[in-house]
């Protein structure tokens, strides 16, 4: 699949460090790449864990970013439903558990969840699946096959359908609120175009802000695996963590497509970002649960939420006063135990 990664010989199994112990019990933060690491990322630092985290996960520009000095294991990058990955990493969850004294598992999806949880319930090792925040109305597919799993703990990041079997985790969202609007000057604003790292295009947007963005705005477009030509401004694919975060704090606005990944990042560099929902019907996305991610953020105060139509330059200018503030602390995760 253009833009991913998969394991190769030249390519590292494991970043792990050399000098662990066997018997060391291990926490396994299991997720793929894009929103959803990014949401484990900050969701374990409200965890307590039962032993040293050990990361599972897909080699990209973004989790290196992430997890650097952290000991992790690199698998087969999976999409979504893509069962035959699925099936191909089992095999690596067998290695893992074999290799390490693994005493939890805890993921936020995807599909890679698949391979590993199953398989540590039949062995008796506990597991939390913690759904992903862009399902505020109900589990995802994966979260409906892992519910059938016997003794799985589950989940969910919204009180609105929270239930005994789906404790509610609380929201990545918690940590942020909304400042006093700053001043910008509106013929040279600094913007940052995100379309996250799916293997989808949204040339809806892409063509919008084109349309709309005045001769003297600055534009980053961080594009993903897809590519566009003559775009005005900056334009870089696959991006580390990194250097995304400093764009964004650079910027006076982010527009971004309505992943939550991408809404993170904006909020933690300070940004109030504008979401367009990708759309199904268009081929943007596997499904349509993006609309549901603006709409959340949108009742927040955390984002304002558009279609690709809707955009307009006086919008754009008008949002990217807005500014957002990361509070000092969140309720913690408290997992089942």
């Amino acid at each position: 699949m253009p833009g991913t990664a998969s394991l190769s010989p030249e390519k590292p199994l494991s970043t792990a460090s050399a000098s662990f112990s066997p018997a060391e019990p291990r926490t396994l933060y299991v997720a793929a790449t894009g929103g959803h690491l990014t949401q484990l990322s900050r969701l374990s630092q409200r965890m307590e864990p039962l032993g040293r985290p050990l990361w599972v996960t897909f080699d990209v520009p973004q989790s290196r970013s992430l997890l650097t000095d952290c000991d992790v294991e690199w698998v087969r990058f999976t999409a979504p439903r893509d069962w035959i990955s699925v099936a191909a990493n089992v095999r690596h969850a067998r290695r893992i558990f074999r290799d390490y004294n693994v005493a939890e598992v805890v993921s936020t999806g995807s599909a890679i969840a698949l391979s590993f949880m199953p398989l540590a319930r039949a062995m008796g090792i506990p597991c939390h699946y913690v759904e992903s925040a862009a399902r505020s109305h109900g589990p995802s597919v994966t979260g409906r096959v892992l519910r059938r799993v016997p003794g799985m703990h589950l989940y969910c990041q919204y009180r609105a359908w929270a239930s005994e079997r789906w404790a509610n985790a609380g929201s990545v969202f918690d940590e942020f609120v909304i400042d006093e609007p700053a001043e910008v000057d509106p013929e040279a604003l600094d913007v940052v175009v995100m379309l996250g790292t799916l293997d989808y295009r949204f040339d809806r947007l892409i063509e919008q802000v084109r349309k709309v963005a005045k001769p003297g705005w600055n534009i980053t477009w961080q594009l993903g695996p897809n590519a566009y030509d003559d775009l005005p401004g900056e334009v870089h694919g696959m991006v580390p963590l990194k250097d995304l975060s400093d764009y964004c704090k650079q910027a006076d606005l982010v527009i971004a497509h309505a992943g939550v990944g991408s809404a993170l990042t904006a909020l933690e560099a300070g940004r109030q970002p504008v979401l367009v929902p990708r759309e199904r019907a268009h081929g943007e996305h596997i499904d349509d649960h993006q609309p549901f991610v603006a709409d959340e953020l949108e009742g927040r105060g955390l984002a304002r939420k558009f279609a690709p139509e809707e955009l307009t330059t006086e919008l754009l200018v008008e949002a990217a006063r807005q500014r957002a503030v990361q509070l000092d602390r969140a309720a913690p995760v408290e997992l089942r135990r």
